[in-house]
Formats: structure tokens, sequence, C-alpha cells
């Protein structure tokens, strides 16, 4: 499947608010050549290929702009991410086409119409391209450069049977194989204007007189030749940008301005099926240093409605210098996301217990408190238990940090901040009340590397509220008794 995007230089230059009528003018060219103009420009007298005043002179109201090859590149990539949600082979035939290999895709899809369906109101539904009227042209045929000159020529070409190709091809003018110009001329001087005339043009003489470069593209078209086309390799982090055209400072209109760039995130990340857990705002100012507002996710995120509302929860915080004149969006790094269908029991039934509740939990603390204000700990190799946590993100499944070893003593879930000394009667530790040792000893006897080195023999023991403690002797010294941690 082929997509052409007519007149994509003067598209990039339209804005909705326009009324004048619009040419696009080749800034390079010392003579400021027209290279295209819309319909009201052209109704005036205005062709491409005129200069500049020869254009004013014909339609003194026109409003020539110098084109933006940035914009027009952008407004590709935007067909191309809508482009990647049907099929992962996306190739950009610069500066105005696009190809798509939908062959693996159309069982997913239901078939060719279904998918071709699919993809034009795709592309009706994309706010920025519909805002400036551009509606791309699809054509699908068996070779890429077949469905890439049907495109071009504005054709309705639906073809799957190789063998009413040339047929079909026959009426479209030379034009659309973008061949040099010369070429094209001298072909013109023959009588040959249309594929169908060059293609009953004698190979060899061909060849002799145009060289093998063109006739290879002509065994490409229908199909005679391989034609492997570079596909295109997806960013692997988000940059999204905007300015405006005022000073704004109400935090819900910056959530207002900043929709469109979550809106194109979310894309961004479905498309590759992705997620992010680190989101950064810079907000630009006049004359101080960008304001810069980041969030920490606890899993991976691709929804710009949860976007939205941990960035409110965060803008409520954030003290802004000056108005804000600028945004900018940077997304993290890419991580899987794991994808599910929404259950059948709400929560509550049946024994459901919902899904995301603590992600989403901690993501909103987060926003709210601050990213220092939660954390968790997690497990190092290390045996002495004092040593054997460091502190972390929150987690965020039902991971226990200390799973029990089969066959090993078990241990306590909550761990003094430091051991506290116990009583002992006839060396036998008192909490309390007298205690019963239930298991041990277990010798833990490590950090001799470090000059911290302990030795100690640790217990299970039960005071006389049942309550279970973990306490440990001393192997040296006074051979003292302490309590370690409580079971819960």
């Amino acid at each position: 499947m082929a997509a052409h995007l007519p007149q994509l230089a003067l598209l990039a230059l339209r804005r909705p608010a326009d009324t004048r009528p619009l040419v696009v003018v080749d800034s390079e060219d010392h003579n400021q050549r027209i290279l295209d103009a819309d319909a009201q420009a052209q109704a005036a007298g205005v062709r491409p290929g005129m200069t500049l005043g020869a254009a004013l002179a014909a339609a003194p109201d026109i409003e020539p702009r110098a084109r933006d090859p940035l914009r027009e590149r952008e407004l590709m990539q935007r067909l191309v991410a809508l482009a990647a949600t049907f099929t992962p082979q996306v190739s950009i035939e610069a500066p105005d086409g696009l190809l798509l290999e939908i062959k693996s895709s159309v069982m997913l899809f239901g078939g060719l119409r279904e998918l071709c369906r699919r993809l034009r109101d795709a592309c009706h539904a994309d706010g920025v391209l519909t805002q400036i009227g551009a509606a791309p042209h699809f054509t699908l045929a068996p070779t890429a450069l077949a469905a890439l000159v049907a495109a071009r020529a504005g054709a309705r070409c639906f073809i799957t049977d190789p063998g009413v190709l040339p047929a079909r091809l026959k009426p479209l003018p030379l034009t659309v194989l973008r061949w040099p110009e010369e070429h094209v001329a001298r072909l013109a001087a023959m009588g040959v204007r249309t594929l169908g005339e060059v293609m009953r043009l004698p190979r060899a003489g061909f060849a002799r007189r145009f060289g093998p470069q063109l006739l290879a593209d002509l065994d490409r078209l229908l199909g005679k030749r391989a034609d492997p086309r570079a596909r295109l390799t997806p960013r692997e982090r988000y940059r999204g940008a905007l300015d405006l055209d005022h000073e704004i400072e109400d935090h819900e209109r910056i959530l207002q301005v900043l929709e469109p760039l979550l809106a194109e995130l979310e894309q961004f990340l479905r498309v590759r099926q992705r997620g992010i857990t680190a989101l950064q705002c810079r907000f630009h100012h006049y004359r101080a240093a960008p304001t810069r507002c980041t969030l920490r996710l606890a899993a991976p995120e691709a929804s710009a409605e949860r976007f939205t509302r941990l960035l409110r929860e965060r803008l409520a915080t954030l003290v802004l210098p000056e108005p804000v004149r600028g945004c900018e969006l940077r997304g993290g790094a890419l991580r899987p996301i794991l994808l599910a269908s929404r259950t059948l029991w709400s929560p509550g039934e049946h024994g459901h217990a919902s899904t995301g509740e603590m992600p989403s939990l901690v993501e909103h603390l987060r926003a709210r408190l601050g990213a220092q204000a939660l954390y968790g700990i997690r497990r190092v190799a290390e045996h002495r238990p004092e040593r054997a946590w460091c502190i972390t993100g929150p987690a965020i499944d039902d991971t226990p940090v200390n799973p029990p070893t089969p066959g090993a003593m078990p241990r306590p879930a909550w761990l003094l901040a430091a051991p506290r000394s116990l009583q002992a009667v006839r060396g036998r530790p008192r909490y309390h009340g007298r205690l019963e040792l239930l298991r041990g000893p277990e010798r833990i006897e490590s950090g001799w590397w470090d000059c911290n080195d302990v030795q100690r023999d640790y217990y299970v023991a039960k005071d006389d509220t049942g309550a279970l403690l973990w306490i440990y002797r001393e192997c040296r010294g006074e051979r003292g008794w302490f309590l370690h941690g409580l079971f819960g």
C-alpha cells in the first residue's frame, strides 16, 4: 500500500485562520520561484515555476511563504506513526510518499478492504491532519513502485492480481516515475508520455539511450526485479515541543496546552507497545531558566489521561518564576508494558481484586508529596541482617522482600534500627518475662573484610503473650543476648 500527500509543501504552511491565497516560495532560489499554489491563487493566474514578482503582478493579494522542510518532515512522521499501528514495515519515499508492506497484517484486521478503511478512518480522526485539510491518497498494488506511482497520479487503484497490473498502469503519465526532467523531455519529444507507451519500447534500445537504471525501474514497477525498501526504525525516546503565541501562568491552561503533546506521546508509546517510568516537562520562560517538572512512575505507563492526572498534582506544588512561553515533553527510556484485557467482574465481585491500584497509588502520592516521600527496600547479597537490605523505589508487586528458603530459619519483616540488649537470668534471655526458644541456633559469622565482623547465634523465641521474636547471642566477649527483630 502507498500513501501520497498531495501539495505537501503547501499543507505544511497552511494555518486554520488563513483567508488569503497562499503560495510556497523556494527561498534558496535567487529568483524566488513559486513551488506550489493553492486553488485560490491558481484561479487568479498563479502557476508553479513563476517568479514571485510575476505572481504578485497576477494576484497582488497572495500571501507568499518560504518552504518549511522541517514541518514537512513532521507531517510525514505523523503519517508514519498512524501507519505503524497497522504494520511494522513502513518506509518513507521522500518527500511526500509512504509505503506500507501489509501482507502480514491482512488477516489481523479482517481483510484488505477493512484494513484500508481503518487506515483512512485513522487519518481522518487525526486532529492535526484534519485541521490543515491533509487527505492522503491511498492505493494498493502487488509491487511497491506500482502502488506509489498510482498514488502520485491520484488514480483509484486496488489491485491484487499481478496479471492485470500492466493494463492498469498504462494510462498513467510518465511524470509519476519522477525520472530526471531531461529524460522525460526526450521521451516526450519521441511521443512517449504514458507508462504504457514507455513499456512498449525495445528494452535494449531503451537501456542504450537512457541507461540501465531507468530500465530497472520499469522492471521493479512490474515486479520483474526485487525492490527492497529500507524499513523505518522508530526512535527510542519521545521528544515534543510547543511554542506559545502568548504567555500563560495558570496551571489548568498549561495542562490544556500540554494535551496535544500528551496525546502524541500516548500514540508514540501505543505504536511501540511500550511504556515509560519517567516523564520530564520543561517550561520555558522569557528571562528565567527553564522550569523542570519530573514525574516518576511506579510502573510503565502509556496513558495520556494518567499523565495528565499526575501532572495536575505535580503542578499544584510547582512555583513558576515567570509566565510560560513554551512547553517541552521528554519521555524516559521505553520499557515493556503488560497488555491485558479488562476484567469481567467489578472489584469486589466474586472475590475479584482490582489490578493496577498499587502503581496508581504510588504515582499519585509521589506527585502530591514528592519523589523522596515514598520508598521501598531491596535485598543485598550480605549475611549480616542489618546490611542485607537497602532503600530503593517502592515495590509494586507482591513479591516478598525476604522469600523463605526451604529448610532455613525464617526472617522477621520488622528489623530494629539497632539491636536491643536483653536481660538474662542464669544464662536464659528475658523480655517482659521468660522467653521460650523455638528454633536455633543459626550461626552468622561475617564481615571480617571491613572491620565490622560479627559472630552471632540467632534464635526464634516466643514470649509470654505468644509474640515471636528474633534474638541472638554474641559468640565472643560477654556473650550477651540481644533482640534484633519482631515477627508479624
